[in-house]
């Protein structure tokens, strides 16, 4: 049975019309458990059929739809197979999140479009059907992150993500304006001939920086990334670990298509705009602000909003060592796509148990986490695989993912690049061990009164911790549809 192209983002879409459908039909009755349901499974739905097209070669070529506006090959399916997974785990974990809030339609059908948008994202292949469907991610994000309107923190945190988000796509917009000024082309394959040997170097340059910089805000980047910490730690934890996890990863699919496909460095390096410089030069302070930041806070949130960034710094290797049309750029390419997929597990997961303490009301603090695993012993342990994994300790497949990244990095011969990675690797080791050590080794101050054992959340959080362990063991699966997608597109 052959099945349209844009299926996974089908399937999406009509999940999120399915959940507005239900609740439009019963609007007075309880069916959170059925509107998570909904949501849970079209979500997986959308990832098994990205992975189903993967597993039967449809991502060795490239399917346009639209008029060219979208393009289906490898990288589109691997990134639908991320989204779908960290959607349905989020979708999971939010039954017994907003099990007593109201307008949880509207909630589930906010995730959902949200993930159709990083969908389009992924197979955007034109600068304009990039930035509309990076709106279609951003503006049901700022609403999630206000989900709980009586929260003075989750509106605060929600305004401020808006206003930055507001002046971020300003700035990509006219960044891509600048570049069709220049070019008088939106689409990728009409950029990638137009940029070569381009008179106007000055409009072009200044256009592709303001597009990086758009990027750089919506990948969490320094030192664009100060929204970070406050949503994340403002928003429900179920939304903290979406936007951290899945919205990242959308930001760098459409990066990576911009400057593997429109933008070859060779020619821009010809014209005296070394863009991947920039990134090898925000990538290197990325992670180091990120990590050491984690380093110093006190709040648990704050620490894997902080971390995140960090994480954002090692996948910018990705881009910083795209040098020019080599083996080796496809390599380092293939592992920040690998990175990214482990990354959504081990990262959702660790939020998610955030979720699951702030169900149970104990604290946010590193010592109100004291002592937790003697009353939830295998929640705990599977914080520890995600904390190790993130760490790159070898429990989980972020030990692969670190290791490629690096040696990639060497490969394309920027060695002091993963140099500093290891370093960072090694003082994120530091606070992820300090948490592992407040659940699993240090007393409580007091009784611990946890209320009851919520099905959802547990259930995600021990699915992620088994995808992390899963993605270890079975890693080879991970790397060669991710490097077979990196290789499709660098040879674009």
């Amino acid at each position: 049975m052959e099945l349209p192209a844009l299926t996974p983002q089908y399937v999406l879409g009509l999940a999120a019309m399915l959940v507005l459908v239900v609740d439009a039909i019963a609007p007075d009755e309880r069916k959170t458990g059925l509107l998570a349901a909904i949501s849970t499974l079209g979500a997986a739905g959308s990832a098994g059929v990205s992975a189903w097209f993967l597993a039967a070669g449809s991502g060795a070529g490239t399917f346009t739809a639209f008029g060219g506006a979208l393009a289906v090959d490898g990288l589109t399916l691997f990134f639908g197979v991320i989204f779908g997974s960290v959607a349905a785990l989020v979708s999971l974990a939010s039954y017994d999140y907003v099990r007593d809030e109201p307008h949880r339609s509207a909630y589930f059908a906010m995730v959902l479009l949200a993930t159709t948008g990083m969908s389009l994202m992924a197979a955007a292949n034109s600068l304009v059907t990039g930035f509309v469907a990076l709106e279609l991610v951003s503006l049901p994000a700022y609403a999630l992150v206000a989900y709980l309107k009586h929260d003075r923190g989750s509106v605060e945190a929600s305004l401020k993500y808006f206003l930055i988000g507001a002046l971020s796509s300003a700035i990509l917009a006219y960044g891509i304006g600048l570049v069709y000024a220049a070019t008088g082309a939106f689409r990728f394959d009409a950029l990638a001939s137009a940029v070569v040997d381009n008179p106007h170097v000055a409009v072009l340059g200044i256009g592709v920086v303001m597009i990086v910089g758009g990027f750089a805000f919506k990948t969490a980047s320094v030192p664009f990334h100060f929204w970070a910490p406050e949503a994340y730690e403002g928003a429900p934890a179920p939304v903290s670990a979406f936007l951290s996890s899945a919205s990242k990863a959308a930001g760098f699919a459409l990066a990576f298509r911009v400057f593997l496909l429109a933008f070859p460095s060779p020619a821009f390096a010809h014209m005296g705009i070394p863009w991947t410089v920039v990134f090898a030069v925000l990538a290197v302070v990325t992670m180091t602000v990120g990590n050491f930041a984690a380093a110093t806070q006190e709040n648990v949130k704050r620490m894997l909003a902080y971390s995140s960034v960090g994480h954002a710094g090692y996948v910018l290797i990705g881009l910083a060592a795209l040098v020019g049309p080599t083996s080796s750029d496809a390599f380092v390419v293939g592992a920040s796509l690998a990175h990214l997929l482990v990354y959504g597990f081990m990262n959702t997961g660790a939020f998610l148990f955030v979720a699951l303490v702030e169900y149970w009301g104990v604290g946010r603090t590193f010592s109100d986490y004291d002592g937790l695993a003697r009353e939830a012993p295998v929640a705990c342990a599977a914080l520890a695989v995600m904390l190790f994994s993130l760490a790159g300790l070898p429990v989980g497949g972020g030990f692969w993912t670190k290791y490629l990244l690096f040696f990639g990095a060497v490969k394309s011969g920027l060695w002091w690049l993963a140099a500093v990675g290891v370093v960072n690797s090694a003082l994120s080791l530091f606070y992820y061990s300090r948490l592992v050590k407040a659940v699993w080794v240090n007393e409580p101050d007091g009784s611990l009164d946890l209320r009851g054992r919520p099905v959802g959340i547990y259930a995600a959080v021990v699915a992620a911790a088994l995808g992390t362990v899963v993605l270890f063991v079975g890693f080879n699966l991970v790397s060669t549809s991710a490097f077979a997608a990196a290789g499709a597109l660098v040879g674009a």
